[in-house]
This record gives C-alpha cells, sequence and structure tokens, in this order.
C-alpha cells in the first residue's frame, strides 16, 4: 500500500480548503476524493486524490469516476428544466398532461413541479419492492404511474429518494423521445464535454471508484411504523450502498441515484445554474428558466428524512437549521448524495463547489467533510 497522495491545481485564495482536504486523504478520513470549485467560468480549484478501492490498492486519479448517488438528481431535475426552457413542458402543468396514466388513483392534479420538489405523495414505490425492481423501466414506471398518493400532492416535502429519477425520467422520455440516459448522454454531457452518465458503460467500469458503504442507519427501519411516509419510502428504496458496486446497478436508468462522475463533471454540468445558463458558449437554460429553480414549493420538515428543508423546482435551498455552512441567501441552490457528496451553485457569486467522494459517510445529507470544505471556501470569498 502506498502513502495518499493528492493532486491538482488551488489558487493561493483557497489554499486553507487545499489543506483540509489534504488532511482529510492522509489521515484516512477521505479514502478516495474528487473537489473542484468554478468561479465566474474559472476553474480555481480542482483537487484530486486518494485510493478507488478499500484495499488501497488503485489510486484516485483525474479519470476516475464514482457512482454519485443522490447528487445525479440535479442533472436529471436539470434535464426536465431544459425541456422547460425550450417551451416543450410547463412546470405548471399536470404531469397526467404529458404522461396520462399518472392520473390514476387521485394523481390527476399533480403538476411537473410537484415531482421536481418532491411534493408529489409518491416518495417511494409500493410493497412489495426489490431493487431489481428498479432496474426494469417498463414494470417500475408503471408501478408508479398507477399508484395513489401517499399524502396531499403539493402541500409538504417527502424526499423522492430513489424514484425521482423514474418519476422525472419518464417525463423526459415523453417528451422528448428520449430516455433519461441518452438525453443526458445526447443534450447534456455530450455538448459539454463532461464526463458524467447515468449509469455507467461497460467499458469505463475499470475506472469506477469502489463505493465504500457508510455505517448502519441510526435507527431500525422494521421499527418505523409501516404506514408512516418515513417507512414506506426507505422500504421501497435502494437502501442498500453494496448495491451500487454490481453490474446490474451500473446498467439500469436511475436518475435519482446512480450517476457516474466526478467533481470536475459535476461541476461543468451544473455551473449552467450559476452562471446564467451558458456554459463555455453552450446554453441549457435561460434566465427566466433558472428563476423557477428559486421558486419555494415547501418549507417544513420533510416527510422521509425528517429534518427541515426548503425546496425550490429541482433543488434545495438553503435552509440554516439544517445545513448552517451554506449561505441562508437567495440564489444559491444545491443538494448532494448519500455519504456526504455535495453540488452547489451560488448564482449570486457566480460560484460552483462541487465536492465527490466514495468512502460515504453517516448522516442524512452533507457530512462534517463537506461542512469543512464548504466552510472554507466561503471563508475564503469573504
Amino acid at each position: 500500500m502506498t502513502e495518499p497522495q493528492l493532486h491538482g491545481t488551488c489558487s493561493d485564495r483557497f489554499q486553507s480548503l487545499r489543506a483540509a482536504l489534504e488532511a482529510n486523504v492522509l489521515s484516512g478520513e477521505e479514502l478516495g476524493v474528487s473537489l473542484v470549485v468554478d468561479l465566474d467560468g474559472e476553474t480555481v480549484v480542482d483537487l484530486w486524490g486518494g485510493f478507488c478501492d478499500e484495499a488501497r490498492t488503485a489510486p484516485w486519479t483525474k479519470d476516475t469516476i464514482t457512482n454519485l448517488w443522490s447528487t445525479t438528481k440535479t442533472v436529471t431535475n436539470l434535464a426536465a428544466l431544459m425541456l422547460v426552457d425550450r417551451g416543450e413542458m410547463d412546470v405548471f402543468a399536470p404531469v397526467a398532461r404529458y404522461w396520462p396514466e399518472f392520473a390514476a388513483n387521485g394523481k390527476q392534479d399533480v403538476e411537473v413541479r410537484h415531482l421536481l420538489a418532491h411534493t408529489s405523495g409518491v416518495s417511494g414505490w409500493d410493497q412489495p419492492f426489490r431493487i431489481e425492481d428498479a432496474y426494469d423501466w417498463e414494470k417500475s414506471t408503471s408501478r408508479l404511474a398507477a399508484q395513489a398518493p401517499w399524502w396531499e400532492p403539493g402541500t409538504v416535502s417527502g424526499y423522492h429518494a430513489s424514484n425521482q429519477g423514474h418519476l422525472v425520467g419518464e417525463l423526459v422520455r415523453r417528451v422528448s423521445g428520449k430516455s433519461l440516459k441518452e438525453f443526458v448522454a445526447t443534450e447534456i454531457a455530450g455538448p459539454l464535454g463532461a464526463d458524467f452518465q447515468i449509469g455507467a458503460r461497460e467499458e469505463d467500469w475499470e475506472r469506477i471508484a469502489e463505493i465504500v458503504p457508510p455505517p448502519p442507519l441510526p435507527f431500525d427501519l422494521s421499527a418505523l411504523d409501516p404506514d408512516s411516509v418515513m417507512a414506506k419510502t426507505l422500504l421501497g428504496s435502494c437502501s442498500d450502498a453494496a448495491d451500487a458496486n454490481t453490474a446490474a446497478w451500473r446498467r439500469a436508468d436511475m436518475g435519482a441515484v446512480n450517476g457516474h462522475g466526478n467533481a470536475a463533471s459535476v461541476a461543468r454540468i451544473m455551473s449552467a445554474v450559476s452562471s446564467g445558463g451558458e456554459v463555455d458558449g453552450v446554453r441549457l437554460l435561460s434566465s427566466k428558466t433558472i428563476d423557477l429553480v428559486f421558486n419555494e414549493q415547501a418549507n417544513g420538515v420533510d416527510l422521509v428524512l425528517g429534518i427541515p428543508l426548503r425546496w425550490g423546482i429541482g433543488y434545495a435551498l438553503p435552509q440554516p437549521e439544517t445545513l448552517p455552512y451554506i449561505p441562508d441567501e437567495e440564489g444559491i441552490c444545491f443538494w448532494g448524495g448519500w455519504g456526504g457528496s455535495m453540488i452547489v451553485m451560488d448564482r449570486g457569486r457566480r460560484l460552483t463547489i462541487s465536492y465527490m467522494m466514495n468512502k460515504m459517510a453517516p448522516g442524512i445529507i452533507g457530512s462534517s467533510r463537506s461542512e469543512t470544505y464548504l466552510a472554507a471556501i466561503y471563508r475564503a470569498m469573504r
């Protein structure tokens, strides 16, 4: 086993960030990691290092990618917003306008924005549910279309943990004629030259960093009220982190949980939100559509995660009670992945912060590591 190393570039302004990241890599707190800061279209931090595997035999390189869990949702929802921007979809229209079968069982008034803001009432699959069901697009989306909502749509959020990619992805498919995986490849990653994909092509498997699962959840799922939204969602979700290292997972199209990329590729894509909709001459969104992101849809304790959250259309908005290290300011939106990855889009500062790793930390959203890095970045921005 060799000593872990940190590579890449970092401007003088962010040396405290580099020091914090390097300390975590050297101590083993991080296994493998990538971190990018884009400021007004310039990459001022691009760091990576550590190892791809728990045995510490393969170094994390500039081209390493890994499963990004719910950071994937930020790209999935961008795909939907691009269709809105083109005038092909309306966030205030019923989902059933584009996906007629979804009107079943009292969901005729569920709007597109409700799927994007986790307020649709359909935050998971009715039991029985197995992970293999999520791999089957037709089966999994048909089941969601047939379900009754678990609460009154539009009234409160309940995190669509594993199924948001199927819900939004089916809208993308119905409107664009392309699967979500194909839309992301041809309309987002391809034009931007971003090393990101939903699932992972088999030829890329050798450069995928192994996911190291987090400690067990601090509660017993079986002890929850089985009729609660939390229990139904988590039981009808992809809850075994080790699944991310399997071939079946990588072949699936699951826009909530199985995107593969790294900090650089996610930053390149999501900087479209931070920088007015355009990245190096490639326009994905207009300012008017970006405004929709900051249209608050829910503000309160999330029924699934059990913590206070604010949701805009597609992304979370600052909530100091839950994530005090993200400034409570207009024009900031974010989300992250299980285990602690994080992508922050700061429109006011034209700032994009992207942190991706393979050793999952405990907790629901964010981690002590992401808190350390974000705090260092915003201190440096003062």
